[in-house]
């Protein structure tokens, strides 16, 4: 009787069930990982075919290479087009990222003093930053690849600015902003006297 093998560890597992109800991943990863999800839910290959309209040997197929592959064994294998260059769990691993404090962002220690964990790193997520982020992970991605990752999974990586509004107490705003319309400038008065023309 297959059954999945049991997840190596907890962000595997998580991993496996995000993508198989991620709406924006390719769908036959999204199939193979639900395949995963439910023998670990103790359904049997007939019941994973049935209930996702495909083959028992289609199941059997992926939950094979899953037991000895793991997610990776999941994607498609390279064909005649150009490989993939970076794995689910490291796209993960980059969308991850985002939910990090920056290293140089400021912060306010219980003692009401400011403490960056790195003063030269960066204070907020740029693509720049996240690109070198990943690399130190071992990752090696570049500024358009992340773009493309955060794009495709409906993250942002900078927060949203008010220049309207300030936590500072002492604020004071600049008060009333300017009209909607301006007003019309007065025209020249035309002489109404009448000119004389020469004869």
């Amino acid at each position: 009787m297959l059954r999945a093998r049991e997840s190596r560890d907890e962000g595997e597992r998580a991993l496996v069930r995000r993508l198989a109800r991620a709406r924006k991943a390719p769908r036959d990863l999204v199939e193979r990982c639900r395949m995963v999800e439910l023998s670990w839910g103790a359904a049997r290959v007939p019941a994973i075919a049935a209930e996702l309209g495909c083959s028992e040997k289609a199941v059997r197929r992926w939950l094979h290479r899953f037991n000895r592959l793991g997610l990776e064994g999941l994607e498609n294998l390279p064909g005649g087009g150009r490989r993939r260059r970076i794995t689910e769990a490291e796209r993960s691993r980059i969308v991850g990222l985002v939910r990090l404090t920056p290293p140089g962002r400021l912060e306010v220690r219980p003692s009401n003093e400011m403490w960056a964990a790195d003063e030269s790193g960066p204070s907020e997520w740029t693509l720049d930053a996240l690109a070198a982020a990943a690399r130190d992970l071992g990752i090696q991605v570049g500024r358009s690849q992340v773009r493309r990752i955060l794009l495709a999974e409906g993250v942002r990586w900078r927060r949203t600015r008010s220049w309207t509004r300030s936590r500072d107490v002492d604020f004071e705003g600049k008060g009333r902003g300017s009209s909607g319309s301006i007003p019309a400038r007065p025209r020249a008065r035309r002489s109404s006297a009448p000119t004389s023309s020469a004869r």
